[in-house]
């Protein structure tokens, strides 16, 4: 059986030709899975200690949530940045850089003497954070051929592994040792151990080669839409489903701490949620396989619409835990969704670049969704309108992805 990726030069230390799904690629992968987890801390960290920064500088919410918003435009724009330093100068290269970044970012923000210098380095932080992310799950994707879907899930769980670590150990730190002296804890500690994890895939990848996609299927589903279009419509669904994952993810810890039930709770709840998000994205892989793309991205997003929903019924320090788990459990695997898509609809030469172009979308999402969630808190005094922002956000999403699903059914039912 040809393989699903060409490989043109040694990729390996001791053979002459890269073997997909082999004990080595299982090995690159969990280096890889290592280094998203400790890069992923630039996404996850300004969510902790958000509450602690807003009354530091005594500023508003809505100021203080720009941090947020500014590390996840870095984390869109990164995203690009280093996949095409990926695609020329391999994978290593693209992380050595995020590395560097990511290591400034965070001593510059440990530095600020304002809220803003704090926001603009959150840029950087996101932009370092982002070599660790959608570049490891490219390259995950020639590693593997039976085993690809499985492979970039578990490329992209990095993320949510971090999730579900980083916020206690932030947490920790900001009551041991103040808010500035952590982010200078996290820069250094960040820095030696990805560096460490670094040197390890190098030595196990060998030279990086280019690769070549020629080989690849065609896609499997034709939604009779161009190129372009299909692109633009699944960046809005981006964008409308991550406003609305963007509210408890980004203000959890501190609507926790606004109903007295203290910052800790709330860091708790997040790791929850996170850890949750791991068994969902991992899941959603498998499930991809069986109905496709659309179906599993549409499943995840109504079950996002009614744990948003629990939200404003329940707010018992019990009730919040468990729709925290509910939520990591339905929403993890949404924006990998994407990426399946892509492959199942779009040209492989093309891959790489549209979903790079989503995931971008995702992240405005996000962004925008964590800043206006805040403005919505700072004009009402309560979540719960920006709650209810965030169901409307994602019965738009359900409502694009229900579009296409019977778009596709009726092309299936045509042929």
């Amino acid at each position: 059986m040809a393989a699903a990726v060409d490989i043109s030069a040694p990729f390996t230390l001791d053979s002459g030709r890269f073997v997909p799904d082999s004990r080595r690629a299982w090995t690159r992968l969990a280096v890889a899975v290592l280094i998203g987890s400790l890069g992923s801390v630039g996404m996850w960290s300004v969510v902790v200690v958000l509450p602690v920064v807003q009354a530091d500088f005594g500023v508003t919410r809505g100021t203080a949530s720009l941090a947020f918003t500014m590390a996840m435009l870095g984390f869109g724009s990164g995203g690009v940045l280093t996949g095409k330093i990926t695609d020329r100068y391999g994978i290593v290269a693209a992380i050595g850089l995020g590395i560097g970044i990511l290591g400034a970012g965070y001593l510059g923000a440990g530095m600020s003497s304002s809220i803003w210098p704090f926001i603009l380095m959150h840029f950087a932080i996101g932009l370092g954070s982002s070599a660790t992310f959608g570049p490891l799950m490219a390259e995950a994707s020639h590693w593997f051929d039976r085993y690809r879907g499985l492979a970039v899930a578990l490329a992209a769980s990095g993320n949510y592994i971090g999730g579900t670590i980083w916020p206690s150990l932030i947490n920790l730190g900001m009551q041991s040792i103040g808010w500035r002296h952590t982010h200078f804890a996290i820069g250094a500690f960040a820095a030696v151990a990805m560096v460490l994890s670094l040197v390890a895939l190098r030595l196990l990848m060998g030279a990086a080669v280019p690769r070549s996609h020629g080989a690849a299927a065609s896609p499997r589903v034709d939604l009779r839409l161009s190129t372009n279009a299909l692109t633009a419509i699944l960046s809005l669904a981006g964008v409308a489903c991550c406003v609305a994952m963007s509210m408890p993810q980004v203000h959890i810890v501190a609507y926790c701490g606004d109903l007295g039930y203290g910052v800790a709770r709330g860091a708790e709840m997040l790791s929850l949620m996170l850890g949750f998000g791991i068994i969902s994205r991992i899941g959603s892989g498998f499930l991809a396989d069986r109905i496709g793309g659309i179906r599993t991205l549409l499943l995840g997003s109504i079950a996002q619409g009614v744990a948003l929903l629990f939200y404003l019924f329940f707010d018992s320090l019990t009730s919040l835990y468990l729709i925290s788990a509910m939520f990591g459990l339905f929403q993890g695997g949404i924006v990998p969704s994407y990426a399946i898509i892509v492959r199942e609809t779009m040209p492989a030469p093309e891959g790489a670049t549209r979903v790079g172009i989503v995931i971008f979308a995702t992240v405005v999402g996000m962004s925008f969704g964590g800043w206006i969630s805040g403005v919505i808190f700072d004009a009402t005094g309560s979540y719960a309108a920006a709650f209810l922002n965030g169901v409307g956000w994602n019965a738009l999403n359900v409502t694009i992805m229900t579009a296409l699903l019977f778009r596709s059914r009726a092309r299936l039912a045509l042929a």
